[in-house]
């Protein structure tokens, strides 16, 4: 090949040169325009009527049976980590039972991140709150309490290592948090003439706290982490005189009483589980 046909050849193969170059830095540095981006991890909140909207008193759909709502910790977790997709399984009056055949089926394996409250309603706290309300004497408040602890140790614990069980199996590879209850009271604070008794309110307190020690131990079994809300919701437990996390008894709203109201789920669970998580 001459020197003149040589130069001609590779001046004819700088335009297809270009072009090929052109193409693959457009390929690798930029998507297609009809890319989404791919979401930062999954996380399923599942739960009881701590972990939706009661006590908040504001509902996505009042007449909605599972009461959710937007000003939850699950919720504003998920508000604070747009990236992250997020499902809420969590419905008011949620037993065990109910978290096994229909909210644990909504994990997946691509689970990222897992938020586990419920069994109060295992042990019936609620009717122990009720009949401590309702009844005069504390003998029959402290009866109620005794039951309620036994169905703790006799009945909640083997379920709820079952629970903790079926969350690892359906979400392998995500973080669980297993979220506690608050007590309710400050003993010996400042709540007046009426109500409940010093001695009414310290029983429910002692079921509270049996109930987060058999959470904690099935959580650590389990390989979970472990949420205790007691430490921050102490300073702000109803009679103590701050301002408190839970909302008392409410008679216009029989159903939004002793849960954490707005503070609760913001400056109480929120800011504990963004300490676990990040």
């Amino acid at each position: 090949m001459t020197p003149l046909i040589g130069e001609l050849v590779v001046r004819s193969k700088r335009p297809l040169v270009a072009a090929l170059l052109a193409m693959v830095v457009a390929a690798t540095a930029a998507p297609t325009a009809n890319a989404e981006p791919k979401a930062a991890g999954k996380y399923v909140a599942i739960g009881d009527s701590y972990a939706v909207a009661p006590g908040t008193r504001t509902y996505d759909n009042p007449d909605d049976p599972c009461r959710r709502g937007p000003l939850t910790y699950p919720r504003l977790w998920a508000a604070s980590h747009p990236s992250v997709g997020f499902v809420e399984a969590s419905c008011s009056g949620a037993t065990t039972a109910d978290v096994n055949s229909t909210q644990i089926p909504q994990l997946t394996a691509d689970t990222t991140l897992v938020t586990v409250q419920v069994g109060g309603n295992d042990v019936g706290f609620v009717d122990v709150l009720t009949n401590c309300i309702l009844t005069i004497n504390d003998a029959d408040c402290l009866a109620g309490v005794d039951l309620a602890k036994q169905a703790a140790q006799g009945l909640l614990s083997p379920a709820l290592a079952q629970t903790y069980g079926a969350v690892r199996a359906a979400a392998p590879s995500a973080q669980v948090v297993v979220v506690g209850y608050p007590r309710l009271y400050k003993i010996g604070g400042n709540c007046g003439i009426l109500g409940l008794s010093d001695t009414e309110r310290a029983a429910m307190n002692s079921a509270a706290d049996l109930l987060n020690e058999i959470m904690a131990s099935r959580a650590a079994e389990a390989g979970f982490t472990f949420l205790d809300p007691r430490p921050s919701f102490d300073q702000h437990a109803l009679c103590s005189g701050a301002q408190e996390w839970v909302t008392s008894l409410e008679w216009d709203k029989i159903n939004e009483s002793y849960h954490p109201n707005v503070e609760g789920h913001r400056d109480g669970y929120l800011a504990a589980l963004n300490g676990i998580t990040g």
